[in-house]
């Protein structure tokens, strides 16, 4: 890591869901808790706990110096609202193919 920069990812053991309208997109009590340096915590979802089915691929990708390149999915309201590191670099390896939501509710 870069000198001041951090990450760390740990086992969750919070109840984590991802809502839009109205609607569960994920669900799970075993999310993996990413924090980084500067950024709001992000709980990264095992894909057996998406609903993969409701999700779109996006043309969108994103690089992170520190977690690599980023994939992205949307719903048909909502652009980019998931991503997830199909190819994470080893530092962050644990986030593999896990799905990131923007805004969640963590109990």
């Amino acid at each position: 890591m870069t000198h001041g920069h951090t990450i760390t990812v740990e086992q969750g053991t919070r109840r984590v869901r991802a809502v839009h309208g109205g609607q569960v997109l994920a669900q799970t009590d075993r999310p993996l808790v990413l924090r980084e340096t500067g950024c709001p915590v992000r709980y990264y979802i095992p894909p057996e706990d998406v609903r993969l089915d409701l999700l779109i691929p996006s043309d969108t990708h994103t690089y992170c110096p520190f977690k690599g390149t980023a994939s992205y999915w949307s719903l048909p309201d909502a652009a980019d609202l998931v991503w997830a590191y199909p190819d994470p670099k080893p530092d962050v390896a644990a986030i593999k193919d896990h799905l990131c939501f923007y805004e969640v509710e963590v109990s």
